[in-house]
């Protein structure tokens, strides 16, 4: 029983941050979040690109100000050469990669007989699985039927797929369109968010320091993969491979993912070669020059052309690329990196996070900061 003169504060319950309760609630909030992003991820996804590259156009829609270039043209501009760029890259490959789907159930036949040859590699399972087979027949097992789905059915399950891709698309490009269009408004919103001088001008470090950093990054990756395709498909035409310019915008595209995303081309590069080309050694060379190529780039040439304050603890990059691939699919793993690396500035600008900033950067990054 609570007594009518005591004092509020002593009978109100104090919920403390790092108690159990504390941790009751933060764990319950990630939860949530996890379930929104997976959720809401067909949003969140257009959303996220759409943001990403507002940041990286912003600077210089604010070039094209000071000329007397109004937002509303910039956006319009912005957005105009995105679409144009998008839509001449589905025309160039939608004729290669469809009939290349079209193919696929030919290629991966071709592959297993090959493999399956008089001492190819897959001729002792192929023993075994007949051996298997013929004692099944003996004790009167009954046959399990499977129906072989066609590459048409292949090609209608992504050709069904393609307006969901294509709205997302313009959904972002949409949403990108509006944010440059208006201006310095997100970071007047934010800014009048805050209301101590300190944390309002510490708002405008930290959204300038992302539009600075992560568009020398984007664009330094962008014509650093530029190059990579270009070589990865030269390469490739001088091995004799067919649909080299192909493998070039493949080459281009994956490297945006971290890790696996030259494993994956050198993969179906070798695939494609060892089909095509006369002889074993022919595939391994194909795999071998795609991943000298893409281990030059990422061991070399990005480490040189890429500022050090960009360079990250490699273990998380692997567990942000995961996990955003487990939530996210593909454009999960493409969109990854760039979202470390905004994460990443906020703590570096941000005192309170300087201990999470120098965890997220690699081992030469001693104190998480803007030289």
């Amino acid at each position: 029983m609570v007594e009518k003169n005591a004092d509020p504060a002593e009978t109100t319950p104090v919920v403390r941050p790092y108690g159990p309760v504390g941790f009751a609630i933060i764990g319950i909030f990630l939860i949530m979040l996890l379930q929104t992003l997976v959720w809401a991820g067909d949003f969140l996804i257009p959303v996220t690109a759409a943001f990403l590259g507002f940041f990286v156009l912003n600077r210089p829609r604010r070039w094209l100000q000071r000329i007397g270039i109004p937002p509303f043209i910039s956006a319009i501009l912005f957005t105009t050469v995105l679409a144009v760029l998008i839509g001449l890259l589905l025309v160039q490959l939608s004729a290669p990669t469809a009939q290349f789907i079209e193919d696929l159930p030919w290629l991966m036949e071709q592959i297993k007989q090959k493999l399956a040859n008089s001492g190819g590699t897959l001729e002792a399972i192929n023993d075994a699985t007949v051996a298997a087979e013929s004692i099944m027949d003996d004790q009167g097992s009954e046959r399990v039927e499977v129906e072989v789905v066609s590459g048409s059915g292949l090609m209608a399950t992504l050709f069904s797929l393609a307006p969901g891709y294509l709205s997302r698309i313009l959904f972002a490009l949409i949403l990108l369109f509006f944010l440059v269009a208006s201006g310095d408004m997100f970071l007047i919103k934010t800014v009048q968010s805050f209301e101590r001088f300190g944390e309002k001008r510490r708002a405008v470090a930290v959204v300038y320091a992302i539009e600075d950093r992560l568009g020398y990054y984007l664009g330094g990756i962008t014509l650093i993969n530029f190059g990579l395709g270009v070589a990865v498909g030269s390469a490739m035409f001088l091995w004799g491979l067919p649909g080299a310019v192909v493998f070039g915008f493949v080459a281009f595209g994956l490297n945006f993912v971290p890790f696996l995303g030259g494993l994956l081309g050198a993969a179906i590069a070798g695939a494609v070669a060892f089909i095509s080309l006369d002889g074993t050694w022919s595939a391994v060379g194909v795999f071998v020059t795609y991943m000298v190529l893409t281990s030059f780039e990422g061991q070399l040439v990005t480490p040189l052309l890429i500022s050090r304050r960009m360079r990250l603890n490699t273990t998380v990059v692997f567990m942000a690329v995961a996990f955003f691939a487990w939530i996210w699919s593909v454009m999960g793993m493409v969109v990854a990196l760039p979202i470390l690396i905004v994460i990443k500035i906020a703590c570096d600008e941000t005192q309170s996070l300087r201990t999470v900033s120098r965890f997220l950067g690699d081992s030469s990054d001693e104190t998480g900061t803007m030289s």
